[in-house]
């Protein structure tokens, strides 16, 4: 009995999915040029074109010189359908951004949110997040398919689907994903924000080419991600990362008599604190953050700070033991690689590890650059597999 398995169709599929993958990597190419990258013969590249132009996801895209005499067609994938949105939320904003097939750079829309919970809405707060992100991008908001909200929190993956957050006042606490696809009519993810910002790093930051990374959060609040082999280990309630929350050894506590959690020992309070210490006035943590950066104080501050941040990241070296740690967030941002090196040297006179541990390298929206490349991710292998759908039937 014949398989699908080495059928013309299924050799077929395969060969159109390598085709609309170069062209999505790459940009518009000749056929002689897929040829090379493929591996495939002209006329086997050009039959590729054929099908894949017949359904609708590339398009000639004029030409160039050739031979003498002669002309080469440039073929190009077309990135207009299907679509996502990636949207970061934050206390007082929404951004968002369309996301196509290529991963390509399209604008950014901010929305300021309400504190009041009585004028938030999550199906229009995210229904709006589609149409102005579509519109700015000069896009069908019809074709937006998938979305991945990045927020601080995460949802519990079993079936009640709690959300653990603080930062989405008038949400529903419960059913959040369910209520948002039924309503909105797309596929949601609802994704963690220091998640989103490890896979930005490992996209192109601190983390590529690297096995296994840790990311510590350093912003309002204290959090972790845990990266391996370019997998995210989220845990089975979702939870995992979730350091801010961890009670304090007696010698991390004797640091200030204020903390009793990681996220009283180095967050937003504790900057803020530090910062009052040196005799610098804030009214919230980013002022806070541009008064050390600016003050003759911050070399004494950031190695008081990078003492704190050893003690945290020490659970998260027994856990993972990774080879590099990297310090993500405002926070981090701020105290760049002098506090990741006074992290660095902490970490080595409190404990038995030594992991390299660097600065983030992606200092504009982690947040949102992840849940662009999470959602470009998702929206490529959609797109890969209706090709392979309908070379098969």
């Amino acid at each position: 009995m014949r398989t699908a398995q080495g059928t013309p169709s299924w050799l077929g599929a395969v060969n159109d999915r390598v085709g609309l993958s170069a062209l999505l990597d790459h940009g518009p190419l000749t056929r002689n040029r897929i040829c090379e990258l493929v591996g495939v013969s002209k006329p086997t590249a050009s039959m590729m074109m054929s099908r894949l132009i017949a359904a609708g996801v590339i398009e000639e895209r004029g030409q160039v010189a050739g031979n003498p005499g002669r002309s080469a067609t440039l073929y190009a994938a077309r990135t207009d359908r299907p679509l996502g949105v990636a949207i970061a939320i934050e206390a007082e904003e929404l951004r968002a951004s369309v996301v196509d097939a290529a991963g390509g750079e399209r604008p950014v829309v901010r929305t300021i949110l309400s504190a009041d919970p009585a004028q938030r809405d999550a199906v229009r707060e995210v229904r709006d997040a589609i149409r102005d992100a579509s519109v700015a991008a000069g896009t069908d908001p019809a074709v937006v398919h998938s979305v991945c909200i990045g927020t601080a929190g995460y949802v519990d993956p079993g079936e009640a689907g709690t959300l653990f957050s603080e930062t989405l006042p008038g949400w529903p606490v419960t059913g959040l994903r369910r209520t948002l696809e039924t309503e909105l009519g797309v596929a949601v993810f609802v994704e963690n924000d220091v998640n989103l910002a490890a896979i930005a790093e490992r996209e192109s930051g601190a983390g590529e080419g690297r096995d296994v990374f840790a990311l510590l959060w350093l912003g309002n609040g204290v959090g972790a991600s845990f990266d391996v082999a370019g997998d995210l280990h989220r845990g089975s309630f979702g939870g995992a990362g979730e350091v801010g929350f961890l009670p304090l050894s007696a010698a991390a506590q004797a640091l200030d008599e204020h903390a009793v959690t990681s996220q009283d020992l180095a967050g937003a309070a504790a900057v803020r604190r530090m910062a009052a210490a040196h005799g610098l006035a804030s009214v919230d943590h980013r002022s806070a953050l541009e008064a050390i950066a600016a003050s003759e104080a911050r070399d004494a501050i950031i190695e008081e700070l990078g003492e704190r941040v050893a003690h945290i990241s020490l659970p998260l070296l027994a856990t993972l033991d990774p080879g590099r740690l990297v310090l993500a967030g405002p926070t981090a941002i701020v105290g760049g690689q002098a506090l990741a090196a006074a992290v660095e040297r902490g970490i080595r006179r409190l404990s038995r590890w030594y992991p390299e541990v660097v600065s983030t390298r992606v200092e504009d929206d982690p947040v949102l650059h992840g849940a662009r490349a999470f959602l470009t991710a998702k929206v490529r292998d959609d797109l890969l597999g209706t090709v392979a759908r309908l070379s098969l039937s």
